[in-house]
């Protein structure tokens, strides 16, 4: 039987996960250059931190705490209500990619996790430009 390590365990589990999701929206809170993707969040980020890194937890092979709450995550079917284009995917996955160097995971870790949010933040687009 095969011992796998999860990205979860990797980059240093539930407190690691909470690190990156605060820092993200510190970022996204604090960064003129986010200010669109700022303003398509509530005035108080907390939930939206919450529900990421819930998300997170169980994307990255820890415990699944979204599906646990609130069932199937349905990513598009959930970022439907916001206009999403490639402006809007390009600052999250810079915040994201800001976030990730800041609380200091691994350059390869990095790597794979960034091509995953390219290709999620992408499929969340719903609209052009």
């Amino acid at each position: 039987m095969e011992n796998t390590t999860t990205t979860y365990e990797k980059i240093g589990g539930e407190a690691a996960v909470g690190k990156l999701c605060d820092r993200f929206y510190e970022l996204m809170d604090a960064t003129p250059q986010f200010a669109e993707l700022r303003a398509m969040h509530p005035e108080s980020l907390q939930g939206s931190r919450d529900k990421l890194y819930m998300f997170l937890s169980g994307w990255f092979g820890g415990p699944d705490l979204f599906v646990e709450k609130f069932g199937h995550p349905k990513l598009r079917a959930r970022h439907m209500p916001f206009a999403i284009g490639t402006k809007e995917r390009d600052q999250w996955v810079a915040c994201m990619v800001l976030a990730m160097e800041d609380v200091g995971i691994q350059e390869d870790i990095r790597k794979v996790l960034l091509s995953n949010f390219f290709n999620t933040a992408d499929f969340m687009r719903n609209r052009e430009g």
